[in-house]
């Protein structure tokens, strides 16, 4: 075979088009138009949104496994955390039932020593509901102006409450609204009880603001941090029982024969809206053996009443 006729081109596989700096700068080239064309004439929109509508019954197939996944364990974790609260609350209620026996007990057992020591009954305290609707102009004092009066019955320092505790005392009392001196007014005093050692005192405010202090307090006195103080009951105004306070801070100097006590309110007065206002106990009270005997004698007679026929001189005895 004459060498001439030997098909001297490379094989498809080793052929060469244009060059690799011809393809970068054409692709380049082609790349640049596209995201023109894209920014201003939004060519490539319909192309995106037809793929991502055929791409999207695959993606949600993709994905329901990793959803399934996901599921199984928020469902098992919900399982075990209402597992837990009703195991929480079936303590609870039990706790519950315990203390409510206990409280009926202790209920029928006050009342047989309240009849066996022929002791007064506890006192029923009458209440009002009432909305507050401002605070007082004065920047100097914390009082509040409650719309209940004089025509709705409230009496001149009756005590104010909320679900958490004792806000204050009615100073002033108008036709239609009242005004109230809260615990953290400067000019306010209320006297409380300790819960835990039982001692008297008086808490009185504007000492720091929002918070209350006991004072001419010993500074050996029996007042921890965390003590819970309530009304004492032996003023005539407030029930007993009622939260007032709690200790936040005892500084006992050594310097000062007195402690310095700060005492945090249990019921703030921000952002109050709704209150109960409660009838002074004074008033259901019996009048005190001063007043009793500086009455005259046709009112005393007026008030026990006519004796019995068999009691008065010369009547027939049966």
């Amino acid at each position: 075979m004459a060498l001439g006729t030997l098909d001297r081109t490379p094989p498809p596989f080793f052929r060469q088009g244009p060059s690799a700096l011809t393809k970068l700068c054409f692709c380049s080239a082609l790349a640049v138009f596209l995201m023109a064309a894209d920014a201003r004439f939004r060519l490539t929109q319909p192309i995106r949104a037809t793929a991502a509508t055929m791409l999207y019954p695959l993606q949600r197939a993709l994905l329901v496994p990793v959803e399934a996944v996901a599921g199984a364990r928020v469902w098992f974790a919900g399982l075990a955390s209402a597992t837990a609260a009703e195991d929480a609350a079936r303590q609870a209620l039990a706790r519950q039932a315990e203390r409510a026996m206990r409280v009926d007990l202790l209920l029928q057992e006050n009342a047989r020593l309240r009849v066996l020591l022929e002791l007064r009954a506890g006192l029923s305290v009458r209440s009002q509901a009432a909305e507050l609707l401002y605070e007082a102009a004065d920047p100097y004092s914390r009082k509040v102006i409650l719309d209940r009066g004089v025509t709705h019955n409230v009496a001149l320092g009756s005590p104010v409450i909320n679900e958490s505790g004792v806000l204050g005392q009615v100073t002033r009392v108008y036709l239609q609204s009242s005004e109230v001196t809260l615990l953290t007014d400067r000019d306010a005093a209320i006297p409380v009880l300790n819960s835990r050692s039982g001692a008297r005192s008086a808490a009185f405010g504007g000492a720091v603001s929002g918070l209350l202090e006991m004072r001419f307090m010993a500074g050996n006195a029996d007042v921890q941090v965390g003590d819970l103080l309530t009304t004492s009951g032996v003023d005539g105004v407030y029930p007993p029982g009622l939260a007032v306070a709690a200790v936040q801070a005892v500084d006992r100097k050594v310097d000062s024969g007195f402690a310095r006590i700060a005492l945090k309110p249990a019921a703030s007065p921000d952002g109050v809206r709704h209150v109960l206002i409660l009838e002074p106990t004074g008033v259901q009270l019996p009048p005190r053996p001063e007043v009793a005997a500086s009455e005259p004698a046709p009112a005393k007679a007026a008030k026990k009443g006519p004796r019995p026929a068999a009691s008065r001189p010369g009547a027939a005895q049966p």
